[in-house]
């Protein structure tokens, strides 16, 4: 029998929750854990496949997952999955926007290839923290990353988990060295409903990510992040179950937003 249009809508909407909210199968669980014992250049999206590790064309085999022919973000099975379910559903999460600072200042203070050495270091060192602790990586732009926790990848502590990945960010940076960071990074963190799911792009393929204002927010709350600093909304420092009262309180004027926004300040040293 064939379902109608919001039949269908309704279907994909539910798959994608149940999987957002409540996870993987075990068996996909246990793929990713091991999956991600294997550090690569590049990995699916989704499920961490590494695709240019040496033992790739051993997992490949092993696990009947390969690098898709048609995206080269997903594995073949991953890439499946976003087509045959395009769309999603929307899903509480805590986004991280991670910015190097001043970063047009260190590129002129560079050659090129020591910027562009320096960029990769940074993706490599966010990348890697994010995949062991459960995130969703969004994008790599610029001198940015973006990266999403939900319930179904990080468990009920995703706020947490979120807060705890941005204090690595700052320690891998070498925010505690008494040189002075590598890299000069400040971390915006915020809490909210965004729809979450496969979205069509205009080269034809499909790529999942996160949408809506609590993402917005968060890539605001970043750019007003200095160096060594996390900014947090005060809906993530509730949900993660922080007692701010002795955390630095700010009042900031977002751009888009009509009124300013509560957050709290952490770094390091807190």
């Amino acid at each position: 029998m064939s379902l109608d249009k919001f039949e269908l809508d309704a279907m994909v909407e539910k798959v994608w929750h149940d999987l957002l909210t409540y996870g993987e199968s075990e068996k996909e669980k246990r793929y990713r854990r091991i999956f991600k014992m294997f550090p690569s250049q590049t990995k699916c999206k989704w499920c961490d496949l590494p695709f240019d590790h040496p033992a790739s064309p051993l997992i490949y085999a092993l696990f009947k997952k390969h690098p898709s022919q048609f995206n080269p973000r997903f594995c073949n099975i991953c890439d499946q999955f976003a087509r045959k379910y395009q769309g999603g559903a929307e899903i509480e999460i805590s986004m991280v926007f991670a910015d190097i600072r001043g970063s047009t200042q260190l590129a002129e203070s560079m050659s090129v290839t020591e910027f562009k050495n320096l960029i990769d270091r940074f993706y490599r060192v966010t990348t890697d923290i994010f995949v062991r602790s459960d995130a969703m990586i969004d994008k790599l732009v610029g001198d940015e990353v973006a990266a999403f926790y939900m319930p179904g990848l990080a468990g009920e502590d995703y706020a947490g988990k979120a807060i705890e990945a941005a204090r690595e960010i700052l320690r891998k940076t070498g925010h505690q060295d008494a040189n002075g960071p590598w890299a000069p990074v400040g971390v915006g963190i915020h809490t909210g409903i965004a729809f979450v799911g496969a979205v069509g792009t205009t080269e034809g393929m499909v790529d999942i990510t996160a949408l809506g204002d609590a993402v917005n927010v968060a890539a605001r709350l970043a750019s007003h992040a200095q160096t060594g600093e996390i900014i947090l909304s005060e809906e993530t420092a509730h949900t993660a179950g922080l007692d701010d009262a002795q955390m630095e309180k700010r009042s900031l004027a977002l751009k888009g937003k009509s009124a300013p926004m509560d957050v709290r300040v952490v770094r390091l040293d807190a």
